[in-house]
């Protein structure tokens, strides 16, 4: 195995928790491409084993502390075998859920999500790329899939410099999975669907804006339907907003698999339908915002942030008195102080009491480690109007 040598800052990079070495901080490249390599100080000290990406700015990622460790097939047997362990008892409350989630297990640049009998997987560094076959066993021997799909269509691939696709690695993986959650249906895509086929990140969050919901209900950002399928069982009447008609209509073919009639599919702009119902003084007793990530990079957090306090003022306006507001962000950029500070100025614009009830993360399948805040990313708030 060869050999990369980095600067006393990345040194103490890894020594802080954080995996991650940047091209800036690699003393010395490895003479190979793409793979895995021992790492030492400018001293000599080993430091571990990393996953080598030679054109990527994230140049190393710590997979084992120690230097004499061999990254093979049983390797990544353990290592996964470690992070499914962890999901112990998750399949009693749905059969959808991630089994590896990168660098919150260790297992940087992985991602493994789990629908039913099939698997979704996500290899997004070049390092990790040339352990495609290891990794694919060791799913095969420790979960025994009906099928594997790569679901490698992933923009970060192409800062790897590597191809983005859709591919089958084993077995056979249908069009449609129905998922299980909390006690409703709905069908994920993992050939076409969003990230692995659905969000899966927000599956805790919907069962608790389902708890809380009822009356007139308005789910934003509706997609395939998943928070308002959870309104629907104790709300009179839904309304799923969204501004893709193919998305509603899958959104009303899982209302139906629940036996549900008391939706209604809107096809708009959430900016615009929420300007529009608030000049016509329209109420609702619940409401969800379940945007996508407004602030993709730091120079965008800016313009973003002033986009969640437009959608959320304006729900926050929308509130019959004693409604309630679940709203969330997914943009990592977005942090939870900043997160409370916009809720903060929305509210205090709004001329409503807003209750702060819960603030909201992820769910166990996506682990969060303090000392990496990559792996963290989405925050929500359960909020009551006076």
């Amino acid at each position: 195995m060869h050999t990369a040598v980095v600067t006393p800052k990345g040194a103490r990079r890894w020594a802080a928790g954080h995996p991650w070495i940047f091209r800036s901080d690699v003393a010395e490249r490895p003479g190979v491409e793409a793979g895995t390599v021992r790492v030492q100080d400018e001293r000599g000290k080993p430091l571990g084993v990393a996953l080598w990406s030679p054109t990527s700015e994230i140049s190393l990622r710590l997979l084992d502390r120690n230097p004499e460790a061999t990254i093979d097939a049983a390797w990544w047997r353990d290592a996964i075998d470690r992070a499914t362990a962890r999901r112990t008892g998750l399949d009693r409350e749905t059969n959808a859920f991630r089994l590896v989630h990168g660098e919150g297990d260790g297992l940087p640049s992985l991602v493994v999500d789990r629908y039913d009998r099939w698997l979704v997987v996500q290899l997004m560094s070049a390092g990790l790329e040339q352990h495609r076959e290891d990794v694919v066993a060791a799913l095969r021997d420790t979960l025994a899939p009906a099928g594997i799909l790569a679901r490698n269509d992933v923009s970060l691939r192409a800062k790897e410099g590597l191809a983005t696709s859709v591919e089958l690695l084993h077995g056979e993986v249908p069009e449609e999975i129905e998922v299980q959650e909390h006690g409703v249906k709905y069908l994920a895509a993992p050939w076409g669907g969003q990230k692995t086929g659905a969000f899966l990140d927000q599956r805790d969050n919907r069962a608790l804006a389902g708890q809380h919901a009822r009356g007139r209900a308005l789910d934003c950002f509706s997609y395939h339907g998943s928070f308002a399928l959870h309104l629907a069982r104790r709300s009179e009447h839904v309304v799923a907003l969204d501004v893709s008609a193919q998305a509603l209509r899958r959104a009303e073919e899982n209302f139906r698999r629940n036996e549900f009639t008391n939706g209604e599919f809107v096809e708009a702009d959430a900016f615009e339908y929420l300007k529009a119902r608030e000049r016509d003084r329209t109420r609702f007793d619940t409401i969800v915002l379940d945007p996508p990530a407004f602030a993709k990079t730091k120079a965008s957090l800016p313009a973003a942030i002033r986009g969640y306090k437009e959608i959320n003022l304006r729900a926050m306006r929308l509130l019959s008195p004693g409604g309630t507001l679940f709203t969330a962000s997914c943009s990592f950029h977005l942090s939870r102080s900043l997160f409370l500070e916009m809720l903060h100025s929305a509210a205090a614009d709004s001329g409503r009491q807003m209750i702060l009830r819960e603030i909201t993360g992820q769910p166990r399948d996506h682990p969060e480690v303090i000392t990496i805040p990559e792996t963290g990313y989405l925050k929500g708030a359960l909020l009551a109007a006076e």
